[in-house]
């Protein structure tokens, strides 16, 4: 399993409609062959930040499976115009200590 985690910063003033648009992809992800679960967290100290954190069977069901599915093509038409500065996504796997 691997956790993938992004920080969000979501334009001013658009975080209602942020997350009404959100809640709607997220069906689109929870779709996707790999997905094990995700959840959003609103920062309580940056108005418009979020935390996403999804976690994927693989790396490759979320950099292959689901970035190169037509489906991520609805998922970044929902979402993606809401972001500035456009954000970087990082994947974490267990240490095992």
């Amino acid at each position: 399993m691997i956790l993938e985690a992004v920080m969000l910063q979501v334009k001013q003033g658009m975080e209602k409609e942020y997350e009404e648009a959100f809640r709607e992809a997220s069906k689109i992800i929870s779709s996707m062959k790999g997905y094990i679960s995700h959840e959003l967290q609103r920062c309580m100290e940056v108005k418009g930040k979020y935390l996403l954190l999804v976690k994927w069977e693989s790396l490759e069901d979320h950099t292959v499976g689901f970035r190169h599915s037509k489906e991520y093509q609805d998922w970044k038409t929902q979402l993606h115009h809401f972001y500035d500065p456009f954000p970087t996504v990082e994947h974490f796997e267990n240490a095992h200590l």
